[in-house]
């Protein structure tokens, strides 16, 4: 296991303890996360490597511009169920604010930063990445771009956000998403020091519509 492979679990295991599923008596079904549009940025070629660290591109001994963030989550059914066996995709433009594996719109993109990853879901639905705290790019609030998908299960497309940034109220695919369930595609960053020095940690639920 690689230094980077059990700093993300070591970093990982309590908070998704925190996703744990209630007493069956105290459950009440979820609701699911909402979808939102792929948008015009998917990648139309994927790069050799695409693991779960974005930050460090196989190859390359550079390191990502931007703030590393250790994103930690899980994927569930409506009755808090972890779901295992999922694939889940992720992709971001890099700190300049430039996607990559776009074509000719990723001119000028960080050679460092992986831009897209992916990673399987465990038996407890647990999943994590590497990668930076998002940016903002004209017209749009920082976000992450988010796909799950597996066998049986329906496709779900959404993003995450960052929580308490400005920016959110003005950006119109936020403002599409009901109020009450805003809550549940936030990201909250905490210090994350103790797995590498300056860099966040947030942890997020999915939850697929089964």
């Amino acid at each position: 296991m690689s230094a980077i492979s059990r700093r993300l679990l070591l970093g990982s295991a309590a908070v998704l303890g925190s996703f744990s599923a209630l007493p069956a008596f105290a459950q009440a079904r979820l609701a699911p996360t909402p979808p939102a549009t792929e948008g015009p940025f998917y990648p139309r070629t994927f790069p050799l490597d695409a693991d779960s660290d974005l930050v460090q591109v196989a190859g390359r001994s550079g390191r990502a511009r931007g703030t590393i963030l250790y994103l930690a989550g899980k994927v569930v059914n409506r009755d808090g169920r972890p779901i295992s066996g999922a694939e889940v995709e992720i992709w971001q433009c890099d700190a300049g604010g430039i996607y990559h594996h776009v074509g000719s719109y990723s001119r000028g993109a960080d050679p460092n930063f992986q831009g897209y990853g992916k990673a399987r879901t465990a038996a407890d639905g647990a999943f994590r990445f590497r990668t930076i705290k998002p940016v903002p790019y004209t017209g749009r609030t920082p976000h992450i771009h988010v796909i799950v998908a597996g066998q049986g299960l329906p496709k779900l497309t959404t993003q995450i956000y960052n929580a308490g940034e400005a920016q959110n109220e003005r950006d119109f695919l936020f403002r599409s998403i009901a109020p009450d369930a805003r809550e549940s595609v936030l990201m909250k960053f905490r210090p994350a020091s103790d797995l590498e020095a300056g860099a966040l940690h947030t942890e997020t639920r999915l939850v697929i519509a089964v």
